[in-house]
């Protein structure tokens, strides 16, 4: 898991979360509609949030640093 997270920290990997995380929000907001439409682009801010101000919310949730400056360190 640590490489993973490693990847995760990385910035092809913090491209990869907002990338994600925007393709959330324009399907949320542009695809479904409605109330799933918006719950949707609202999960879609998380990892568009956790890579452009580098956390990582996975690496916490299973017990690793939350910050992706201190994943790279480790």
């Amino acid at each position: 898991m640590d490489g993973f997270f490693q990847f995760m920290a990385s910035t092809n990997g913090r491209i990869v979360r907002a990338v994600a995380g925007i393709v959330l929000v324009w399907l949320g907001l542009a695809v479904v509609g409605g109330t799933g439409g918006w719950i949707l682009a609202i999960v879609g801010l998380v990892p568009l949030a956790a890579g452009v101000f580098d956390f990582c919310v996975f690496s916490a949730l299973f017990g690793g640093k939350f910050w992706g400056k201190e994943i790279r360190k480790a």
